[in-house]
Formats: structure tokens, sequence, C-alpha cells
């Protein structure tokens, strides 16, 4: 009996030992790092590829939904020509945060989703992009196409995370949302960061 194709005799990084997805940009895969029940910021280790402890959180807000990255994306140039007023990114993977009807309590998953919209964050001047999807086949978000079928309520609360999760008492904020955009964007952005990832970690 031979191994299952594709097999790996150890793990892949996550970031580029993974597939964006075989429909990208349209679906994409989700490698997911902090759930709505984590009160600390944990990120993967971009050496090792295991999880660790980014940040304790300052403040009391926890992330709304899903929240990771999707691998073999990163964010430079191309990211940062579709921002106005901003000639730089932030120089990580593209982040993505994702709606599920039934909760999930574990990171380190990996998940289809379908795109649906994006959040144009700019963080420190850098472009710093939180792309929203779906988990694809999910039978109460099936009819979502578009960032703008979400209830307003969930939106809002995700753009207040992000507008407040790296905040530090009595300092100035360093975070805006301009833009808060459709699937056509998105898709478009999603674009972008896989450019970037090949014309930054490609063969060519």
């Amino acid at each position: 009996m031979g191994f299952p194709i594709p097999f790996y005799r150890w793990r892949p990084h996550p970031w580029h030992g993974l597939s964006a997805g075989d429909d990208a940009p349209v679906h994409v895969t989700a490698f997911i790092e902090i759930t709505p029940y984590d009160v600390v910021k944990y990120e993967v280790d971009k050496a090792t590829g295991y999880l660790k402890v980014d940040r304790p959180q300052t403040g009391s807000s926890s992330p709304p939904v899903l929240y990771g990255f999707i691998p073999r994306t990163y964010c430079d140039k191309r990211v940062a020509a579709l921002v106005d007023g901003v000639d730089k990114a932030d120089g990580d993977p593209l982040d993505i945060c994702v709606v599920s009807e039934r909760p999930i309590d574990r990171v380190e998953i990996l998940m289809r989703t379908r795109v649906i919209g994006g959040f144009q964050m700019i963080d420190g001047g850098e472009a710093d992009d939180k792309i929203v999807a779906v988990l694809a086949g999910d039978p109460v978000w099936a009819g979502v196409t578009d960032i703008a079928d979400l209830p307003p309520a969930l939106v809002t609360r995700m753009e207040h995370y992000f507008l407040s999760y790296k905040s530090i008492p009595g300092e100035p904020p360093t975070v805006s949302i301009p833009l808060i955009y459709g699937a056509e964007q998105a898709h478009a952005v999603v674009r972008a960061a896989m450019g970037d990832y090949e014309d930054t970690f490609g063969d060519g």
C-alpha cells in the first residue's frame, strides 16, 4: 500500500508549505491562529511554523470570529499599491477572518473558505488588510457572497476589534480603517498578496 498523494513525511510549514487554494482568490485556505475564545494573541513563528504567544491582549476585547492567514501570500508592494497614500505593507502573510455558524474553538486548523470582502487597514502607515470570508459549505452562511450580506452588527464588531486590539492605554492609536470593501476588491487583494509572495519567495 502506497502513501496518499500528497504525503508529507514531516509537517509542512503552514505559511510556505501549504496552498492558498486551488481556486484562489474566490475560495482560499485559511490557517487559523486565534479563535473568539482566546484572550492572548497567538501567531505563527515565521522561522519554525509553530504557534507562539505574540502578546497578551492589553484590552478586554476578543476576536469576534476566527482569525488567521492565507498560506503562500505576502503583503508587500502589490498589496500596498491598492491603498491610497501608502507605499509599504506590513511584510506578513495576508490576514483572514472566517465566519462560521457553529462554534470552533481550536487553532492550527485548515479551513476552506469563500472570500466575501475585507477591511482596508493601515497600521503605523503600512497596509495591513484583513480579508473576510465564510466557511465554505456552512449551511447558515451559504447565501453570503459579499460582506454587505453579513449582519451589520457583525461587521461593526470586527471593525471595532481591529481598531482597538493593538491599543495601549494612554497612547494614541496607530490603526485606521479607511475602507470596508466587497468581494471584488478582496479578490484583487488576495491576488496581489499571492503575487507579492511569488516575487519574494518564488522559484523564478
